[in-house]
């Protein structure tokens, strides 16, 4: 027992001691910065969080460390304009474990830009939280919340345009895969829609050094400022990036097959002519067929079968998606500790 206690100890001093002294004067990658999008992101800070995401999996998977609670104290408004199970999930279970104090509020709790300025709302948050979470309907609102909340406050849990806290829990998944740096000279085909999920995953993808196949019917592209992110950092370290509308030549070749749902939160009306624009855009057997040995297939959820048949999605050997959907949690918690200039390493 004396033994074990002595272990406790010395894991917890050896967590505390790398904590930032005050508010803006860390070293810590991301502290007193907000997180937008993949995009705002150097490689110093992307590989800091996936690290950091690593370290406190690790650390909370060891039963003598269940107790480090490092954000006790702090608190965090989570503003869902949009509803989410693995947001909501991950983000309220990983920010208890850190000791802080999750508050969900959806768009009937709160007076987001209805009858209360945004501006206004964001003044009053900050008076009472430490950090902002924000899973909305439009980039725009995350760029004011950011502007009026000021740095090192606001995550982007999902807008738009970006998913940046999707493509965090995708990457660390892959590493568990292929090891710490192992996305470097791997390939990875998007098939489907042009969407926020895609538009930080390519670039955080490109950032780690790996090239991507990005595969979307006519009208479906991806953004022209996302692809100029990515040509700058293909440019910058030799990597490649391919867009096609050719499902079958974006993963001939692949070490990971990535999909999403074709028609996203509010655009139900839209369904069966999306279903029909995006046909041949299914992830099967046969489309597998053509990528890499021991190529892998990941989703964010969730899913529909006409993105995904079960002979993918539900094989072990080959579908991430379970891990994929847990590692959201520890990827959320590494950004907070970060934004709170903490780390467990």
């Amino acid at each position: 027992t004396m033994l074990r206690q002595l272990s406790k100890v010395s894991i917890f001093k050896s967590v505390t001691t790398t904590t930032a002294t005050s508010r803006g004067f860390s070293s810590i990658p991301l502290s007193n910065k907000n997180f937008l999008s993949i995009s705002s992101l150097t490689s110093v800070e992307l590989r800091h969080l996936l690290d950091e995401a690593a370290s406190l999996k690790n650390l909370y998977k060891n039963e003598e460390a269940v107790d480090y609670s490092p954000l006790k104290g702090k608190s965090m408004a989570m503003i869902f304009e949009k509803r989410s199970t693995r947001t909501r999930v991950s983000t309220e279970t990983g920010f208890t474990k850190l000791g802080g104090h999750p508050l969900f509020l959806s768009s009937q709790d709160i007076q987001l830009n209805v009858n209360e300025s945004l501006y206004d709302t964001s003044k009053v948050l900050t008076r009472f939280n430490d950090l902002i979470l924000a899973r909305v309907n439009s980039n725009s609102t995350i760029e004011t919340l950011a502007k009026e909340c000021g740095e090192g406050r606001v995550i982007n849990a999902l807008c738009d345009m970006y998913h940046p806290l999707q493509t965090l829990a995708d990457l660390m998944t892959l590493e568990e895969q292929w090891g710490r740096g192992g996305c470097k000279g791997k390939t990875l085909a998007w098939v489907g829609d042009g969407n926020n999920v895609i538009h930080d995953l390519m670039v955080g993808f490109l950032l780690l050094d790996g090239n991507v196949n990005v595969a979307t019917p006519v009208g479906y592209e991806c953004h022209p400022t996302v692809l100029s992110r990515c040509a700058e950092i293909v440019e910058e370290n030799g990597t490649r990036l391919i867009t096609t509308t050719d499902a079958k030549e974006a993963c001939t070749g692949a070490d990971v097959v990535v999909t999403d749902t074709w028609v996203s939160m509010g655009e139900e009306d839209m369904y069966e002519k999306k279903v029909a624009e995006f046909a041949g855009y299914q992830v099967n057997k046969d489309l597998m067929s053509v990528t890499n040995p021991d190529s892998k297939f990941m989703h964010c959820l969730p899913r529909h079968q006409e993105e995904v048949h079960d002979e993918v999605f539900y094989d072990e050997k080959v579908s991430l998606v379970w891990d994929e959907a847990e590692n959201r949690m520890w990827t959320v918690m590494a950004v907070c500790m970060a934004m709170q200039g903490k780390t467990s390493m």
